[in-house]
């Protein structure tokens, strides 16, 4: 979700038309390719652009090394890689993989290389938070220029500041306005409260309050150690309330089904979870199935088995394939900032 994106100027009305006229686009100069870690997303957006995927070959050879295979020409074009940062073991073989396909498509003389990565991989690690801890999302970053990267797109940094660690330009989208529009068909609004579920999130939810109206409150959670919250403090009035919580990521799920019970605890009728990237790692299919959360919404920047019932998705390839598109065409995409495009 987002923080607060400050004045907007819409003075130009070419900034408010997106239609399904103008979301197709021709296949000349551009290519789409995509990883391994999330074919279904690029399928969507594939088919939103009316580009097909470039053929690609992406192997393991039997001691893990990678391999990549472009099956195409792509000399002097502009080039989209699309490839999500998922899984536990994977991440780390779908990040390798990235890189490859971005030196491969760098020396078969690409025009543009942009990597298209929806939930950026190690963003949690975006600071020195104590003594000798690395700062490896800055380390992705200088494997992707490195790589010959020289444009990425992501969706709901962890962390606003992981954008600073480029030399390269680093376009950050939201999801919020697809989650709006779907909050304003599923959910009763009128006795609803946003909650942030800890202190790091409270400008997010403090800019979707503004924009829809409601008033927020804020959960103080204490740590004992990484992925484990101790004890929760609330503040603010919830009594009678459907309470929205909001974050950008659900990893192992276990601040979210504290947040819950906490929020159950003091008089809430009914809790809704809003995240962008559904991790569900761990044991976290475990806790939202026994948990009290009414709904668990979250994007399809990752890969996300919805055979929970308590788990509902938000498709978010309209907004990646528009900003495709805008980049392609040398237009701005702002307008996704605050607009989602037609479904």
């Amino acid at each position: 979700m987002t923080e607060s994106q400050g004045p907007q100027n819409f003075n130009n009305k070419s900034e408010l038309k997106t239609t399904e006229e103008n979301s197709k686009m021709t296949s000349n100069s551009i290519k789409l390719l995509a990883g391994n870690s999330h074919p279904e997303l690029a399928e969507l957006i594939s088919k939103r652009l009316g580009i097909p995927l470039c053929k690609v070959g992406v192997y393991q050879y039997s001691n893990k090394e990678t391999s990549v295979t472009i099956g195409e020409s792509i000399r002097d074009e502009d080039v989209y890689i699309i490839q999500t940062g998922i899984g536990q073991e994977e991440i780390n073989d779908f990040l390798m993989e990235l890189l490859i396909l971005i030196h491969a498509c760098k020396t078969a003389s690409a025009r543009r290389i942009t990597a298209v990565i929806p939930n950026f991989p190690y963003a949690r690690q975006d600071r020195k938070d104590k003594s000798r801890a690395p700062i490896t999302a800055k380390l992705v970053a200088n494997l992707l220029e490195t790589a010959g990267c020289d444009n990425v797109v992501t969706m709901d940094l962890h962390a606003s500041q992981i954008q600073g660690f480029f030399h390269i330009p680093v376009d950050n989208l939201y999801a919020e306005p697809s989650f709006l529009n779907y909050m304003k068909l599923k959910v009763d609004l009128d006795n609803a409260i946003l909650v942030s579920p800890d202190a790091g999130g409270a400008k997010r939810v403090a800019s979707l309050a503004d924009k829809m109206d409601l008033n927020f409150a804020l959960i103080h959670k204490e740590r004992q150690k990484a992925n484990e919250v101790s004890r929760m403090v609330l503040v603010g009035d919830v009594t009678g309330k459907t309470c929205l919580l909001v974050d950008d990521m659900a990893d192992t799920c276990g601040t979210l089904v504290k947040a819950c019970d906490t929020l159950l605890e003091h008089g809430a009728k009914e809790v809704f979870a809003i995240v962008t990237h559904g991790i569900f790692s761990g044991d976290a299919r475990e806790k939202l199935s026994n948990s009290r959360l009414t709904k668990i919404i979250c994007s399809n920047t990752v890969p996300v088995e919805l055979d929970l019932p308590v788990v509902d998705q938000v498709d978010i390839s309209p907004t990646l394939a528009e900003a495709i598109r805008r980049l392609h065409n040398g237009e701005s995409v702002s307008y996704l900032f605050n607009y989602a495009p037609p479904v």
